[in-house]
């Protein structure tokens, strides 16, 4: 690195992470955010920026001055997607501190392996999840717990000793705590969904949360006059981002707290949301109710991530007036990477044509992609044929684990991460992902994707949802399996019929040799907490079962 000639520019200012609530404050003062806590057994809430940002610092200023909460000390939550989440998200980090976002979907075990690597201080918990709390304060000694909840705290019931959030927040000051904090310093943390082995951590800096918010908002195009609703779970990778975009951009925001699909098209339709962002899985069930119901979503743009969207599902909002646009990224991402945008090169093709063609999209600015022959490590070109893996590298993609060895394994000395994922990029600049290296199936010598099979498969009529596996064969090495849930109407259909639709539905797109070789029908198909199909469980609950067909 080469230092040139100084710049006359203010290069010592801070990006912190609360500048964003305080600009939203007094900028957008008046906007509103909602939070809806109604399954949680609360209460409904609607708050300004204004009044938001005097809250956070309220309870910045009872962390710092009352619960000795010191620059690095990390502190857990235990929430679903409510205002109180949103807060942790600005309060803990505006004294230094590190909001730790728990995935409440995790296993117990994998919870506390969790808090005994990070070891936090304190934890801020709902009043819903009390038992989770009590269960986790076995494996770890808390300096505090606070109970988040709309009754006073002497009338929660647990067995643990704790306070009350909105006590210690009344008590406290509405001025902005007085330390100014590294931008380099860590402001939230979240871990991996622990498809494979233990959580890996990732610690997100005050820099790279806003750049990543910076990116989000011009890829998502955001307003002021947006209204955004937070489907992602705010444990999840910073819940993509949305909440610190949405704060940059002063947009109204929906915080559906504990949400089902039905809740979640309530706010659709009552609020008139015009941003959002889910897996497939969540976005199938809004859709199917917004098409009973007979409801046009006019102008709803929504980001799909964690596994390709089928096209069926980007058609149906299409139908309503709608717009999927996909994203790649993961928890050490940030988790944006890239953003299916229209170049002008596609636009001559059909809507659902041009969906297709981008796939998983561009690299946004700030994302380095490239494509490596997982053999050789060596650099693939651009051309729509060479696939290996995906390399990414960035102000907001991670260097490293939190404490743990198997940084090694994922990250290269020069700053790429090793994304595990196969695919291609085209020559205008578009990724199309093939599959997960451990999920591609190599079968006879050939590579077959289990993402197009299951996409393909879930555009049947039929078919409500579909995993494809590969599972061992004694000839070929590996055979395709589909494992298929089936809509209601067509559960009752026979099994051998719906079979023999299924395997003519995929001639159509794929050659004979890539079809599955058999059917599973299943009510529900195992899930993580963050929506992706549970293909190790699969894999291993059918191991066998092409194993007398040698």
């Amino acid at each position: 690195m080469v230092k040139g000639r100084p710049s006359t520019m203010n290069d010592s200012y801070q990006l912190n992470v609360h500048k964003l609530l305080e600009h939203a404050a007094r900028v957008h003062g008046d906007t509103e955010v909602i939070s809806d806590r109604r399954l949680q057994g609360g209460l409904r809430h609607r708050f300004t920026y204004r009044q938001v940002y005097e809250r956070v610092n309220r309870i910045a200023n009872a962390f710092e001055r009352e619960l000795n909460v010191a620059p690095g000390d990390i502190v857990g939550v235990l929430d679903w997607n409510d205002h109180r989440y949103y807060e942790s998200y600005f309060s803990l980090p505006s004294i230094g501190a590190v909001t730790l976002e728990l995935n409440i979907r995790l296993h117990p075990t994998e919870l506390g392996y969790i808090i005994k690597h990070t070891k936090p201080k304190g934890l801020l918990v709902d009043d819903s999840l009390l038992q989770l709390a009590e269960v986790l304060s076995k494996e770890h000694d808390f300096s505090f717990i606070l109970v988040m909840s709309d009754k006073p705290v002497e009338e929660i019931k647990t067995n643990l000793r704790v306070l009350g959030y909105e006590e210690l927040l009344r008590s406290n000051s509405p001025n902005r705590p007085s330390l100014t904090v590294d931008e380099r310093s860590a402001a939230t943390a979240a871990f991996t969904s622990g498809t494979t082995g233990l959580p890996k951590g990732v610690f997100y800096s005050h820099r790279s949360i806003i750049l990543h918010a910076m990116a989000v908002a011009i890829g998502n195009s955001l307003t002021p006059s947006d209204v955004g609703l937070q489907i992602v779970p705010m444990f999840h990778a910073n819940a993509w981002g949305t909440p610190f975009a949405s704060t940059m951009m002063g947009m109204k925001m929906i915080y559906p707290g504990r949400y089902t699909p039905d809740t979640l098209v309530e706010h659709i339709v009552t609020h008139k949301v015009t941003v959002t962002a889910g897996v497939p899985t969540i976005l199938l069930e809004i859709v199917r109710r917004l098409q009973q119901m007979g409801v046009k979503t006019p102008g709803l743009r929504i980001t799909s991530g964690g596994s390709e969207p089928p096209s069926a599902l980007a058609k149906a909002f299409m139908e309503l007036g709608g717009r999927v646009i996909q994203g790649y990224g993961a928890t050490e991402t940030s988790p944006l990477v890239s953003m299916a945008l229209p170049k002008a090169e596609l636009k001559e093709l059909s809507d659902i044509e041009r969906f297709e063609k981008m796939k998983q999209g561009l690299p946004i600015f700030g994302a380095e992609v490239k494509v490596v022959d997982p053999i050789t490590n060596q650099e693939l070109p651009w051309d729509g044929k060479s696939f290996g893996e995906i390399w990414l590298r960035g102000p907001w993609i991670a260097k490293e684990y939190y404490n743990d060895p198997r940084s090694s394994e994922r990250f290269t000395p020069d700053g790429w991460w090793r994304s595990g994922d196969v695919g291609v990029v085209d020559p205008l600049g578009y990724i199309r992902l093939v599959d997960r290296l451990k999920d591609v199936i190599k079968s006879g010598g050939e590579w077959i994707s289990s993402i197009d099979l299951e996409n393909f498969l879930m555009a049947h009529p039929y078919v409500r949802e579909a995993s494809v596996v590969g599972v061992p064969h004694p000839k070929w090495g590996e055979r395709p399996l589909a494992v298929v849930s089936l809509k209601p109407e067509y559960q009752s259909k026979d099994k051998e019929e719906v079979k023999k639709e299924l395997r003519e539905h995929l001639l159509k797109r794929f050659a004979k040799w890539q079809l599955p070789d058999d059917f599973i029908f299943v009510d529900e198909i195992p899930k993580t907490s963050v929506g992706k199909f549970r293909k190790e469980e699969i894999r291993s609950k059918y191991k066998d079962i092409y194993m007398g067909n040698g």
